[in-house]
């Protein structure tokens, strides 16, 4: 039986993952380095100026693989509570 080139042979390399992909926006930048300076890398949920960060930003950051959700907030449930992942914090810690 004959199965194709593809038997036997090693997989093809792996896409690049979205994080190494893009490059994020000022506003996603900016929330990501406020990450930086606390415990755990634990991403603020609201700005500079007490308003809450942009769901978009916080879902485009999780897609992106620069930040990841990490534990429910029982009183809020519909936030989500953020840390830095290792790629989030190298692009975070990118001065560029």
């Amino acid at each position: 039986m004959n199965h194709g080139a593809g038997a036997g042979a090693p997989p093809p390399p792996a896409a690049p993952t979205a994080a190494l992909r893009t490059i994020p926006t000022r506003a996603q930048r900016r929330w990501l380095r406020r990450g930086l300076e606390q415990p755990g890398g634990k991403l603020p949920l609201f700005d500079e100026k007490g308003k809450k960060v942009s769901r978009r930003t916080v879902t485009a950051c999780i897609a992106a693989g620069w930040a990841e959700p990490w534990f429910d907030n029982p009183l809020k449930p519909d936030w989500l509570v953020c840390r830095l992942t290792e790629t989030g914090r190298r692009i975070a810690g990118d001065r560029s």
